[in-house]
């Protein structure tokens, strides 16, 4: 028998997929838009929440693989616009597979080489130090006049996904669930996994796991890859959606509003992202609507989750039910 958070995840998916599809079908677009929004926040959320749900590891340094994925997105889609050649005489393409790929191996050996240092400290130390390598990615892409500096860098057309109009809003929205699925289901597999205990026993007890013979710094930096990896496709998805790519995503108020939407949906709960995140843009469409301080209001129902609800929303339905 499903447990009552595993039903929720299941209303969860079902009205993510829903509600665009239907809005769609009353010629809503901007409303397929913002479940697009969802989905995407969700699957950056999704990244870092195996960072910090499972390993505890709590970065402040996410923005770096989320701006990664989307620069990676907007220079590989303007050389492939323009044809002048990238780097090592390498061309640009307007491919979505090819670009996501290349955005998560770029995002994932960043993540691999801020994690094989930050990883030597601990608690806040690290919180800081992967703050620190953020804003190092976040300045260098400033200075970048030939990506756009401080102006950011415009895709002019939506890349491409073989057999697939990607520039209708449902036919992308689709896309950006697909991956979110994807990265969910890849989040179960590594939880129940012999990779994923050894993660979350790692996270309560670091000596008791070092004195079975596993290293817990090993485990922590291939997590921390992952989850670089898993936030860079992300990236890849916002900057197609917007059509432009900034500074912005790169800066440590991103890295901030992943760890809110973590906090808000449930730390550690598989779709704690998804409702976190649908949470997210809900006040930010309509709590801006009314004002332009919304992010007060958003920031007291922030405190009223750590406070009141530990387990987010996700966790304050559910109960005390064990994770879905």
């Amino acid at each position: 028998m499903l447990s009552r958070e595993s039903l929720i995840n299941i209303l969860l998916a079902v009205l993510l997929l829903a509600v665009p599809l239907a809005a769609n079908a009353y010629g809503e677009p901007f409303y397929v838009t913002l479940a697009t929004r969802v989905a995407i926040l969700a699957l950056a959320a999704t990244g870092l929440n195996l960072a910090l749900g499972l390993g505890g590891l709590v970065s402040f340094g996410h923005a770096a693989f989320f701006g990664i994925g989307g620069y990676a997105a907007g220079i590989l889609a303007t050389h492939g616009f323009s044809g002048d050649p990238l780097f090592f005489g390498l061309s640009g393409t307007n491919q979505m597979p090819v670009i996501w790929l290349v955005a998560m191996v770029a995002a994932g050996l960043v993540g691999l080489l801020i994690g094989a240092i930050s990883l030597r400290t601990s608690g806040v130390y690290f919180i800081m130090i992967t703050l620190a390598f953020a804003q190092m990615v976040y300045y260098f892409a400033i200075s970048w006049p030939a990506y756009g500096g401080e102006d950011g860098l415009s895709i002019l057309v939506r890349n491409q996904f073989p057999g697939v109009n990607t520039m209708r809003p449902v036919n992308f929205f689709l896309i950006c669930y697909v991956a979110l699925m994807a990265a969910l289901g890849l989040f179960v597999l590594i939880r129940s996994s012999r990779f994923g205990t050894a993660l979350q026993a790692a996270r309560q007890n670091e000596v008791r796991v070092a004195t079975v013979g596993i290293a817990p710094y090993r485990i922590r930096l291939t997590a921390f890859a992952l989850s670089a990896a898993m936030t860079g496709l992300a990236g890849a998805l916002f900057a197609d959606l917007n059509r432009f790519v900034s500074p912005s995503m790169l800066s440590w108020h991103m890295s901030g509003e992943l760890i809110v939407l973590i906090i808000l949906g449930g730390t550690g709960r598989l779709f704690g992202p998804l409702a976190g995140a649908a949470l997210f843009v809900i006040f930010e469409y309509v709590l801006g609507g009314l004002t332009e301080r919304w992010q007060f209001f958003l920031g007291l129902i922030l405190l009223g989750t750590v406070l009141f609800a530990r387990g987010g929303l996700l966790g304050l339905l559910a109960g005390k039910a064990r994770h879905g």
